[in-house]
């Protein structure tokens, strides 16, 4: 193991590092507005338009997944030097989402699936411009630190605008009317400020413009890994409340409660965990490290079954270490795989695996669990596993010393 030294860097250094306070600003102000509406877009479709809950959820599934086609066109539009104007317009275009949800008739689930689309192209588009972003104005490990604090800002801001949303839900359709009001003119305030940081990165030259393969071998591994990976992400929103509900029969608020713990944990560890992981591994040797912890953990969960809802959620503690881990690595290390010119189509080709992954999960971890624990958690920690190695062989490398030169190294 090659050791590095990195200090953990101080606030000031993180917020330049992460675009400065303004765009921090921007960045607490989205997510608030995210977590007010992207959680309740189904109770939206089903309480305030009257769709089905089976329509609702179509119209939100092909929404999402026609979001993706947006990343190609992103990832071109990045490498010919967008950044700051990027971030603003996924912002942007959620306000327009906003406004095609507000105006959709009753009953029009259409309508319903073409404000779904536009919310899911700036949903999607986001994570791949905010990354370009913090690669254009920090580099080697303090742009890992940036990286991480933007994922912990963002938690924290889903978390409150989602506590507020569920605060207000009391007062039914009109609520949800409103909350997706104040949604959207969140989305527009963040837009505009993330628009006034004005970040930009030199344009791709004709020599490099075609060069989608620049990145090697590596690069593709990871994508297909990540979409293994990614399904952590929704195993406290899908698969614990699945299993706590219909196999424990426990109450909804042992879900609640494990959503809310590893939301807390993620916005408290995510920088000091991925500082302290930097310090002393290389980029991939924590993304494969962080598929161990992770396939452990759904082996643990297969194992606290029998012995009722308190197991289980101790059990997702070390799962959410394994998701901190993960998250704080894996863009990293695809930043650092890329050479400049092609970073954003790089960065849009992750995006697409992420999105892949997420909008394949529910299903695939819905019907693993009907078929039973050892299906659903075997299947997980074996595909984890396999995610893990292949990683480890084709990415895991020496620690960089973290600036401009050696940005190939992982």
């Amino acid at each position: 193991m090659t050791t590095i030294t990195t200090t953990r860097p101080t606030p000031r250094q993180l917020v330049r590092a992460s675009g400065g306070a303004r765009y921090a600003v921007a960045l607490a102000v989205d997510a608030v507005g995210t977590g007010l509406l992207r959680p309740f877009l189904l109770l939206y479709g089903i309480t305030v338009l009257g769709l089905g809950a089976a329509a609702t959820g179509l119209a939100m599934t092909l929404g999402i997944v026609a979001g993706l086609a947006a990343m190609p066109p992103l990832g071109r539009w990045l490498d010919r030097g967008a950044r700051s104007t990027a971030v603003a317009a996924s912002m942007l275009v959620r306000v327009a989402g906003v406004a095609v949800l507000l105006a959709v008739p009753h009953g029009n689930a259409a309508l319903f699936a073409l404000a779904a689309l536009v919310l899911g192209v700036g949903n999607q588009a986001w994570p791949a411009a905010h990354a370009a972003l913090i690669a254009t104005v920090a580099e080697g490990r303090l742009r890992d630190a940036a990286l991480a604090a933007g994922r912990a800002v963002r938690n924290a801001g889903l978390g409150v605008g989602a506590l507020l949303a569920t605060v207000c839900l009391g007062g039914g359709a009109p609520a949800l009317r409103a909350l997706a009001a104040v949604s959207g003119i969140g989305f527009l305030a963040a837009g505009l400020l993330a628009r006034s940081v004005r970040v930009t990165a030199a344009p791709a030259t004709a020599r490099t413009a075609g060069r989608t393969d620049a990145a090697g071998p590596g690069l593709g591994v990871v994508l297909l890994a990540n979409v293994v990976y990614v399904f952590c992400l929704n195993v406290p929103e899908v698969a614990l409340p699945l299993v706590l509900v219909t196999v424990l029969h426990a109450s909804p608020a042992w879900s609640a409660a494990v959503f809310v713990a590893n939301t807390v944990l993620v916005v408290a560890l995510q920088v000091p965990l991925t500082t302290w992981a930097a310090a002393r591994w290389s980029r991939g040797t924590v993304l494969a490290a962080s598929g161990v912890v992770l396939a452990a953990s759904y082996l643990g969960f297969l194992l606290a079954v029998p012995f009722g809802p308190l197991a289980v959620a101790l059990v997702a503690v070390p799962c959410t270490l394994g998701e901190i881990l993960y998250a704080g690595s894996a863009t990293a290390l695809v930043t650092a795989l890329t050479p400049p010119p092609v970073l954003g189509r790089a960065l849009a080709r992750f995006q697409l695996s992420t999105g892949l992954g997420l909008a394949l999960s529910p299903a695939a971890i819905t019907a693993l669990a009907a078929a039973g624990p050892l299906a659903l958690w075997g299947t997980l920690a074996a595909a984890t596993l396999g995610a893990s190695a292949a990683v480890g062989r084709t990415a895991a490398g020496p620690a960089p010393g973290g600036n401009g030169p050696d940005a190939r190294a992982i």
